[in-house]
């Protein structure tokens, strides 16, 4: 069971590293093919252990597919958000200084704790977003989690 465990994390890590060390045009995991835009974006709200709510773009067509599957419960696969942040505030989102890039989100079972941390955190600590903490800009809430999708501002 650890051996599985110990590959499985390997795994995600290294699908973490190449994420941020790939440009944002191809910031995507190993193995996710890019799909076509969708024709319009769609909004989902997310939370996390803070019970803070934080809405995320997205654009791709696949993205969209799975997070409505994950509102809606027909899959718990990837239930979390991974995504690069763009430091400074999205209209979608005009409670936070800061917002997800749509080009560079994804989802995730398991990732390294690097990218971990909370809604508010990333908003406390966004001045040291970059560096040490969250490098690459790539954040990955552990226990973020999508409760339902929002209309276009």
């Amino acid at each position: 069971m650890r051996r599985a465990f110990m590959k499985a994390a390997g795994a995600a890590a290294a699908g973490v590293l190449a994420f941020v060390a790939a440009p944002p045009s191809q910031a995507l995991t190993p193995g996710r093919q890019t799909s076509a835009a969708a024709e319009s974006p769609a909004y989902f709200v997310m939370t996390d252990v803070s019970r803070e709510e934080f809405v995320i773009k997205l654009t791709e067509s696949d993205d969209i597919k799975h997070a409505r599957d994950l509102v809606s419960g027909e899959t718990r696969e990837r239930p979390h958000v991974l995504t690069r942040i763009v430091k400074r505030q999205a209209p979608h989102n005009p409670r936070w200084s800061y917002s997800n890039n749509p080009e560079a989100t994804d989802f995730f079972d398991v990732a390294i704790e690097v990218c971990d941390a909370t809604i508010p955190y990333v908003e406390d600590h966004l001045d040291e977003a970059g560096g040490a903490f969250l490098p690459g800009l790539v954040w990955c809430d552990w226990s973020s989690r999508l409760v339902r999708e929002v209309p276009a501002p």
